[in-house]
């Protein structure tokens, strides 16, 4: 897009704000520790790198442009249709652990509250991270979406003996707990959602709809 169209969007006479959605990926692993917009960029696969070129190309851009460029590095994104009580539900899920891991995440209608705080105050060339207030483990996250469910949890599997994709496996290589502060203090955001349980709680409000595969048996068993 910016090879063939960054002229006419730094030209724009009438655009006043930019911005584009990468990763927290770009971070790479942490060992478990703190990141924040201040930490370098230390990518660990081939998907992520592409970001960081990504972001830096819009931030060059943004340099000579009369609008505002920001970039929003996203946690890992849930919400209706793409969350954890569907994939228990479909009995896709799997509690794989792999001891001190602990990822973040985010709900989409705090991604679209973000960006609709960073519209109303555009900041040139800022960074903001994404992400909700609780990194925690990936099992826990399943085994609260099966207690919603009232089913029991799928069994836990060693991560070095699950079996994964290789994009799967990259997101295991990132161990990180991200800091939201600067959406909070700069755009003035309160998350809706602030850790996984308000949200998977207000999605099974929501009714989030059972799958029944195409056997036709329920989709769920109690045990």
């Amino acid at each position: 897009m910016l090879r063939h169209f960054s002229g006419a969007i730094a030209s724009a006479p009438h655009l006043q704000w930019v911005g584009y959605l990468s990763t927290v990926g770009v971070y790479g692993n942490a060992n478990g520790g703190w990141v924040d917009e201040n930490t370098p960029p230390s990518p660990v696969n081939e998907r992520s790198r592409h970001r960081i070129m990504a972001e830096q190309e819009w931030l060059e851009l943004g340099k000579k442009a009369a609008s505002a460029v920001q970039i929003f590095r996203l946690a890992g994104i849930y919400g209706p249709g793409r969350n954890a009580l569907l994939k228990v539900a479909d009995g896709e899920a799997r509690r794989i652990i792999k001891p001190g891991q602990v990822f973040n995440r985010i709900h989409t209608s705090d991604i679209a509250q973000v960006l609709m705080a960073s519209i109303e105050r555009p900041s040139r060339s800022t960074i903001y991270n994404v992400a909700d207030d609780e990194p925690g483990p990936p099992q826990d996250v399943i085994t609260y979406a099966a207690e919603l469910l009232g089913v029991k949890p799928p069994p836990e599997v060693p991560f070095d003996r699950a079996y994964m994709t290789p994009m799967a496996r990259t997101f295991y290589q990132d161990n990180k707990r991200v800091s939201n502060k600067r959406i909070r203090d700069d755009l003035g955001v309160t998350l809706l959602y602030p850790t996984y349980r308000q949200g998977l709680r207000s999605l099974h409000a929501l009714g989030e709809e059972v799958p029944v595969p195409p056997d036709g048996r329920p989709a769920i068993h109690k045990d």
